[in-house]
């Protein structure tokens, strides 16, 4: 865990720490989850002490994303951290511009593009994660690019290349490899037989 993500864990522990905090100072109802929520999409690992709160972070909806986004930071600020220091207000903007829209699913459905060209084109997902993305997953407040829990993008954009979970890229890479070579073999003995 990074330097600026473990002070994260201590400054947002300290507030909740029942033992030696007076009954006043002692998080509880949706203050706490906010501070948790915070810790947990701070982390590409979620351990299943998470669940709570992101379980009420990711119910937060709304019928438009723009006002989807606006309650899920409305309840991020709900932690009294949230908003102490400049570093703090931009993790919880990547936070809610990221969390949920960043993982390999998501990504290979929001990144769907299409190459026009005089036959038609064709569709493929763009290897380039947005912005936000990269805002949430490269923050010094996240651990995504240290833990190695960061989605990677397998193959090319011309050969059918799709984003993976960190953890599942070596199999995906392998199945596209052999996609690949399963198709140039079919290209080579239809040539052949074109012939």
């Amino acid at each position: 865990m990074n330097k600026k993500l473990l002070s994260l864990v201590i400054a947002v522990a300290a507030l909740s720490l029942a033992g030696t905090a007076s009954p006043q100072e002692v998080l509880t109802g949706d203050t706490r989850l906010a501070c948790e929520a915070v810790l947990c999409l701070s982390s590409g690992t979620r351990p299943s002490e998470c669940a709570p709160s992101l379980n009420r972070y990711f119910s937060i909806t709304a019928r438009t994303l723009s006002n989807t986004l606006r309650k899920r930071r409305n309840f991020l600020n709900l932690c009294p951290e949230s908003n102490q220091t400049p570093e703090m207000a931009s993790l919880i903007s990547a936070q809610v511009n990221g969390a949920g829209r960043c993982d390999a699913q998501s990504l290979n459905v929001s990144l769907v593009m299409w190459r026009s060209s005089w036959d038609g084109g064709e569709r493929y997902i763009s290897n380039r994660m947005p912005d936000y993305c990269a805002g949430y997953t490269g923050h010094a407040y996240t651990d995504f690019e240290s833990s190695g829990t960061m989605p990677r993008y397998v193959g090319t954009q011309e050969n059918g290349g799709f984003w993976a979970e960190a953890k599942d890229y070596e199999r995906s890479l392998a199945e596209y490899n052999t996609r690949l070579e399963a198709e140039r073999q079919r290209n080579r003995e239809n040539s052949w037989l074109q012939r």
